[in-house]
């Protein structure tokens, strides 16, 4: 790489920062990236890694490819990591070896992990996924009280399930569940518990067993501490928007309605945050709103309009849940024949979370439509959707 090319990149990186209306401190803050690496990078004399690159860009809302046209994305390097991730669950429940790391490294390393999670930034949980597994793992069975270390096991393996999950490997995702369920009796904490279970629903919506999810979830409801504070009150609340969705994608709008009803009440009693690795609160249950109505299917887009004309999801929501709503929308949309509302959607999703519009089915069924049926403006839709996988 030359030295044109990293001060070319430096000068994209700072004039999209600046439009954003972003000092640097911001964007090392939001990317998770040092204030004098964001420097070097918007000087030319420092030339940023794929993930560097993928976690400025993600901080900027653009994707990488806008601040370099030769990046060449995420996907090759998700799906070069999975062997590794899959080998690193090959003998879960068996002690193989002592951990590499303390319980307090272990932490901050989780802990960098569910912030990339909430982030959408797939790329860089993949990088380390491998070893972080085994290292959790490792101080798992070492541990003489298991309980730390069965949380941090389950984080870790729900931050790493993300990148399965969206990347399609739906079976190793399926295997990161079992391992998060597992581990989660040994932190003794109902409310993880809960967690895990919402996380599971992840296995039925893929073999669209949508029925036994639904009732997955309510034994999973019954099992959970009442609620008295705002933690036992969201993974409550959290189950019940699980639920409320999967069972719109069954058919079922009375039940969907039904668990919608209790997750809004219940979001009376928490204020909007994450609790547990899972957003939860008054915004949360507004974008369940419309969730449901899209997976009740066309008939119930009046629905999902009657959420999105007056209000958006605001940008203290975690990005993945913010781009969700958007995708969302624009499938609405194009059904109710909104098609240069629901590209403009698309759009948006992608500035708030690149990764997971790129890898979002919806977002790919959506642009094909768009494409097919010669909607919205041509040369920017045939770029967006050649960028999305939809041709």
């Amino acid at each position: 790489m030359t030295a044109f090319d990293a001060v070319t990149l430096g000068k994209r990186i700072a004039a999209t920062r600046k439009s954003k209306k972003l000092r640097q401190s911001d964007l090392a803050r939001e990317s998770f990236v040092s204030l004098p690496m964001v420097k070097a990078i918007e000087q030319g004399k420092r030339y940023p890694s794929d993930t560097t690159l993928e976690a400025i860009a993600a901080a900027l809302g653009v994707d990488p490819t806008r601040l370099l046209d030769t990046h060449t994305g995420t996907e090759t390097r998700v799906h070069a990591a999975l062997p590794a991730i899959s080998a690193s669950l090959a003998a879960y429940d068996v002690p193989l070896a002592p951990p590499r790391r303390t319980l307090d490294e272990l932490r901050t390393v989780v802990g960098e992990a569910v912030n990339w999670r909430l982030a959408a930034q797939y790329g860089r949980i993949a990088q380390h996924a491998p070893a972080l597994l085994e290292d959790t793992i490792a101080a798992f069975h070492s541990a003489q009280d298991k309980r730390e270390a069965a949380r941090l096991v389950v984080a870790a393996a729900r931050s790493v399930d993300a990148v399965a999950y969206k990347f399609g490997a739906r079976d190793l995702s399926a295997r990161l569940v079992e391992l998060m369920r597992w581990a989660v009796p040994h932190a003794e904490d109902p409310l993880l518990s809960a967690s895990v279970a919402y996380v599971r629903t992840e296995v039925f919506f893929t073999a669209r067993a949508h029925r036994a999810g639904t009732h997955a979830l309510e034994a999973a409801v019954n099992a959970a501490p009442a609620a008295r504070d705002e933690e036992t009150a969201a993974a409550r609340g959290a189950l019940h928007m699980r639920a409320a969705v999967i069972a719109g994608r069954d058919g079922d709008a009375d039940a969907a309605r039904g668990h919608l009803a209790h997750a809004r009440r219940l979001s009376e009693q928490a204020r909007e945050g994450t609790y547990l690795g899972t957003a939860f609160g008054p915004e949360s249950v507004r974008i369940h709103e419309l969730s449901v109505a899209v997976s009740l299917g066309q008939d119930h887009i009046e629905d999902a309009f009657a959420v999105a004309r007056s209000w958006t999801p605001s940008t203290s929501l975690p990005a993945e849940r913010r781009s969700g709503f958007w995708i969302e929308l624009a499938r609405a949309q194009t059904w109710g024949g909104r098609f240069s509302d629901a590209f403009e959607s698309l759009k948006v999703a992608r500035s708030i979370a690149p990764q997971h519009t790129r890898e979002h089915p919806w977002t790919r069924e959506t642009t094909g439509t768009l494409v097919r049926l010669r909607r919205a403006d041509e040369e920017s839709l045939h770029h967006f959707a050649s960028w999305a996988g939809a041709v």
